[in-house]
């Protein structure tokens, strides 16, 4: 009796041992509320703000293009570079509002813009003054080439060049060193068989902004001048080490284009 009575005593109830052998449930973790677009963001990216935007952008650019006549130079520059044609065309990221009225051939010019949201306002701008559009960029990292539509872009600039149009695009990558140019340009032009001609559009007003790309607002009534640069010819045999040449004459000749440009426009010598 009694060790039955202790038997009893040290005994556990089976619910109990079951309860401290099982393991504990994990702790449920609280999920963030997801965020909300800032009612200012939601305006910036609406397609109504946009179109005003663009229209707003478009009739500025026409007002300053209209009070400020521009020259080319060299002054022969259709003449000059007329046999290159399609061409592909670039500039520097900043330096670029001015120019779909620096039409050097009056042909069918496509330009690349990005798909971003300021880049939609670009292509709005772009296409009120009448110049066709194709949408992508350069991607920093080629795993996202696909999703910024680099690879779209590069095809659809190449299908250009082999129908006879013209395209532009910036020789610099978005955010990055600016007047640093990058290899896609180079890559095109190696695809395409199509030399790239450099130019820069300078004017007497206007407003140099702090940008990492050195924007440049040009202002009305001014004296303007687009400067075209040597053309850089890239081989379709060309390797790595023959692309890392063209792109930095590239921007070598870029760079003289546009420094020239500025020169003249602020009427200094040398």
């Amino acid at each position: 009796m009694v060790d039955s009575v202790r038997s009893v005593g040290k005994a556990e109830p089976a619910e109990e041992r079951s309860r401290e052998a099982a393991p504990a449930a994990p702790a449920k973790t609280a999920q963030k509320p997801r965020r909300k677009q800032r009612l200012s963001t939601r305006i910036l990216r609406s397609p109504g703000f946009q179109r005003g935007i663009a229209g707003l952008a478009a009739n500025y650019l026409r007002f300053v293009n209209w009070t400020s006549p521009f020259a080319f130079d060299p002054p022969d520059a259709f003449a000059r570079y007329i046999h290159l044609n399609p061409v592909i065309f670039t500039m520097w990221h900043g330096q670029h509002f001015m120019l779909p009225f620096a039409r050097i051939f009056d042909f069918d010019a496509r330009v690349l813009i990005s798909r971003s949201g300021d880049g939609e306002i670009n292509a709005q701008v772009a296409e009120k003054l009448g110049v066709k559009t194709i949408r992508g960029s350069t991607a920093r990292d080629p795993s996202r080439m696909m999703e910024k539509g680099a690879l779209a872009g590069f095809v659809e600039m190449k299908a250009a060049l082999a129908e006879g149009a013209c395209v532009t695009m910036t020789a610099d990558i978005s955010n990055l060193a600016a007047r640093r140019a990058g290899l896609g340009i180079v890559s095109l032009a190696r695809a395409s068989g199509r030399p790239i001609v450099p130019i820069a559009y300078a004017s007497s007003r206007r407003i140099d902004v702090k940008s990492w790309d050195r924007s440049t607002i040009n202002l009305p009534f001014s004296r303007a001048v687009i400067a075209v640069g040597a053309p850089v010819h890239v081989s379709e045999e060309a390797d790595a080490s023959v692309l890392e040449e063209k792109r930095l004459l590239v921007e070598t000749n870029l760079n003289e284009a546009t420094a020239r440009a500025y020169r003249i426009v602020d009427r200094r010598h040398g």
